[in-house]
């Protein structure tokens, strides 16, 4: 069962002990200069807080940047899981994430307690994870993957080889299709990526019959069916630039449309349709973070991600794995 998602916190300006600088961008800048800090952010993040970032990437450029890090300290600007990626690649380092209540519909949908006992229940099983779990599940698995290269991955096991994926159904049943496969999958989703309607979906195709339709393979198979083109976030962004295309129907959270714009300023791009009214279409936890948050998490180092050291170790492993078999 899946958590409610949060609502955004609203910040009390009059009873924070440190005001809040009325230029932002200026007083972060300053405190990136002081504290020797990088700023990593997911594209599903608010655009002021794309704009900040050293780096803007999807999961697996996030674990790469993050693995190659220089920096003292690292704000973390995406949910509570990447945060925790971060530190569990770079243990010596300040890892701070400006709202510690973004968590993950996915990830909470595979409480570390019943996976452990589904593995037990498959020893001889693999267990590939993707990427998009708490540090718990990554020690608990063999191998971490990620959107981008879970295919690839998969390929490169030993076709005797059974394999547990886990959490995301919809991206394992993704790739049993693309590689043949038959995956044991554990039964975990997103709930942005599996409120977009179908039906919706179609007859916004109607209305923009030269749109492409880019999808990202979280999304459920009666949607991903009508995709033109299914990739990671990082893909759909390569795609739309290569594209002759000039409008896209963009099947994934909204947040990417930003970078998309910047890349190609003159093409059009729709936001794919939920199945209700609501702006079901952008994660509520990634939106939790903001400006001021970012501010004050660099101006009192905290909240900080601290992970316990041997399941931090444990979960190395797995994400080593992934970052050589993705070279």
């Amino acid at each position: 069962m899946f958590l409610t998602a949060p609502k955004p916190a609203q910040l009390d300006r009059q009873n924070i002990p440190n005001p809040i600088p009325h230029d932002l961008f200026a007083a972060i800048a300053d405190l990136k200069k002081e504290l020797n800090a990088v700023i990593l952010a997911h594209y599903y993040q608010d655009p002021d807080l794309q704009d900040i970032a050293d780096y803007i990437g999807d999961s697996l450029g996030l674990s790469q940047a993050a693995a190659n890090c220089q920096a003292d300290v690292i704000v973390f600007l995406g949910v509570h899981f990447m945060a925790e990626t971060a530190k569990i690649l770079n243990p010596n380092k300040l890892v701070l994430l400006p709202d510690l209540d973004a968590g993950c519909s996915l990830a909470d949908s595979c409480p570390p307690d019943r996976f452990a006992a589904f593995k037990a229940a498959h020893p001889d099983h693999l267990v590939i994870s993707y990427i998009n779990c708490s540090a718990d599940i990554k020690a608990l698995s063999d191998i971490i993957c990620t959107s981008a290269n879970a295919v690839a991955i998969v390929n490169q096991v030993p076709k005797e080889q059974p394999i547990i994926f886990a959490p995301d159904r919809n991206l394992g049943r993704y790739v049993m299709q693309q590689t043949g496969r038959d995956l044991l999958l554990w039964d975990g989703a997103c709930i942005v990526h599996e409120i977009f309607s179908e039906r919706k979906l179609v007859e916004l195709k109607l209305k923009h019959p030269q749109a492409d339709i880019i999808a990202h393979p979280e999304c459920e198979a009666n949607v991903l069916r009508h995709a033109d083109f299914i990739g990671s976030t990082t893909g759909l962004l390569k795609y739309v630039q290569k594209s002759d295309r000039q409008e896209f129907i963009v099947v994934t959270e909204s947040g990417v449309i930003h970078q998309m714009q910047k890349a190609s300023p003159l093409k059009k791009f729709i936001p794919a349709p939920p199945t209700s009214n609501c702006a079901c279409n952008e994660c509520p936890y990634m939106r939790l973070n903001t400006l001021e948050k970012v501010y004050l998490a660099m101006k009192n180092r905290s909240p900080e991600i601290i992970l316990n050291e041997s399941i931090r170790q444990a979960a190395l492993k797995p994400m080593q794995r992934m970052l050589e078999m993705s070279l």
